[in-house]
């Protein structure tokens, strides 16, 4: 039986532990923007990718945001942006769900046209963070030509982050991505027929 105390096995345990994550701390020297994909078909890639948003405001840092697929409907993170952060460029497709439009034609014209400012975005140095929100969609649809598109985040300035948000994107834009995150989906409101929550789902 140990003679150590439950406070020096525990200081023991966590001593260890700081060492591993100082190990990788001092490993990783490398300073460049970074790639992030939020996927899955769980709730919160949209979410999580404001929350970079809002961290990066608080560095004084410029975001530029393009949503895909929303704008027809409300969207509190745009309408708190638009009125409090007026420093923040945040664009819209505004053409909501494709499954509403029901209109290829007229959703990939949209697509394109928003894609303008998206690349143009990515092009320039002084966005320290460009959130694609939805555009997975927009390459699963093929909407957006897919090799564009990589090549546009793969050639972004050295000092942009961008975060893509939304289901799938394929095998190709999660390899050029450094940080690539799944939400799963265990369960969800809207399955048990309650209805979507301003505040919390828009």
């Amino acid at each position: 039986m140990s003679d150590k105390s439950d406070q020096q096995l525990h200081q023991e345990k966590m001593q260890k532990q700081k060492e591993k994550v100082d190990a990788h701390i001092a490993a990783a020297d490398l300073e460049r923007g970074i790639a992030i994909l939020m996927t899955g078909n769980g709730k919160g890639k949209t979410s999580s990718a404001f929350g970079m948003v809002f961290r990066a405001l608080g560095y004084g840092q410029k975001v530029g945001i393009i949503q895909f697929i929303k704008g027809a409907q409300d969207c509190g993170e745009a309408d708190y942006l638009s009125k409090h952060c007026p420093s923040v460029e945040l664009i819209q497709m505004g053409t909501g769900f494709t499954w509403n439009t029901q209109d290829k034609e007229s959703d990939i014209v949209a697509a394109q046209r928003t894609w303008e400012a998206a690349n143009a975005m990515l092009a320039s140095a002084e966005y320290d963070l460009v959130i694609l929100d939805e555009l997975t969609y927009m390459l699963g649809y093929k909407y957006l030509d897919r090799a564009m598109v990589i090549n546009a985040i793969k050639n972004r300035p050295t000092e942009q982050s961008v975060v893509v948000t939304g289901r799938g994107g394929g095998r190709e834009l999660r390899e050029i991505m450094d940080t690539v995150s799944e939400v799963k989906d265990i369960k969800h409101a809207f399955k048990s027929g309650i209805k979507a929550r301003k505040g919390v789902d828009y």
